[in-house]
């Protein structure tokens, strides 16, 4: 039985090749393993593995009789259903640990980076084994995206670096051009259903006890957001009410402000104050200004789990 690689629900394109990537690797050390994914994949996501000749992978929803190797989460929330019920083999993440235990060791690679992807060109160096051209495409295109083109303050030198060597083995002569078309991509959302929207990249959290969602849509002009945000909030308040959750926050990220606009459904509005120092500033929208806030992971999630503390 094959090892199954999978990343959080809602696969954005770091999960996706990694999943992708460790699934080979894993393979060659000897390991049957293949990726899997929980979901539909995003527009930028498809955008990559088709300019890399990847079709997206099989769809796993179930942990159950499965042996597993997560990757880029390790929150119950974001994970399979029933993963007591496999058996979780490794780890491969770039953010804190979340809740996921197991009763026996494992491996795992858990580095302060800004896309998981940055950890795995690291693995195959580590154990010896050539990154095939197709592969080292997808996973310096995941540190594009996971890094917004390194402007993201999870950026770290080992991201660059690994960029770097990625595109040289990718035969990427130009990967700043490759970074804005992925982002062109990513930033499409005319005609898009609003709930895709929402849920492009989105992932629930347990902060002391209070389930809170945060969902973020990047695109590179926020101007192009206008005519929906009113549908946006309204749908972010029904997701609300659909999940039961105390709060959900939607990022809408300017890629060239470097900040963020954020939406706010909550039971306690108060608590952005709390959070960013800032007030909503529209009580009919309940949205807010983030200057220089680009990165869920470091600069909105920690806040948040103080906030709520």
């Amino acid at each position: 039985m094959a090892i199954c690689v999978v990343g959080h629900k809602n696969p954005d394109t770091d999960t996706v090749a990694s999943a992708i990537a460790v699934a080979d690797l894993y393979t060659k050390r000897g390991m049957q393993a293949k990726p899997v994914i929980q979901g539909e994949i995003a527009p930028e996501t498809k955008f990559v593995l088709d300019k890399f000749g990847f079709t997206s992978p099989e769809i796993l929803t179930d942990a159950a009789g499965q042996k597993i190797v997560l990757v880029d989460h390790t929150d119950l929330s974001q994970s399979l259903a029933n993963l007591d019920k496999g058996e979780i083999v490794g780890v491969v993440d770039h953010h804190k640990l979340g809740d996921v235990t197991t009763p026996n060791p494992l491996e795992m690679w858990v580095w302060p980076v800004g896309c998981s992807c940055t950890v795995i060109e690291a693995m195959y160096k580590f154990y010896g084994i050539e990154i095939p051209k197709n592969i080292a495409g997808i996973m310096l295109c995941a540190i594009l995206s996971d890094t917004v083109m390194f402007k993201s303050p999870t950026c770290t030198d080992a991201d660059k670096k690994a960029v770097e060597s990625l595109a040289k083995v990718a035969g990427v002569d130009d990967y700043q051009t490759l970074g804005m078309e992925m982002f062109k991509v990513k930033s499409a959302v005319e005609g898009a259903p609003i709930r895709e929207l929402v849920f492009r990249d989105y992932k629930d959290f347990n902060m002391s006890g209070k389930k809170v969602g945060i969902g973020q849509l990047e695109v590179i002009d926020l101007s192009m957001l206008d005519k929906i945000k009113d549908a946006l909030f309204e749908d972010i308040q029904k997701v609300k009410a659909e999940k039961g959750n105390h709060s959900v926050f939607l990022l809408l990220t300017d890629i060239m402000k470097e900040g963020s606009e954020m939406l706010i459904a909550s039971d306690d509005p108060s608590v952005v104050e709390k959070a960013f120092g800032v007030a909503p500033d529209d009580q009919r929208l309940h949205r807010v200004w983030l200057p220089g806030v680009m990165s869920r992971k470091k600069q909105v999630v920690p806040n948040f789990e103080k906030a709520f503390a």
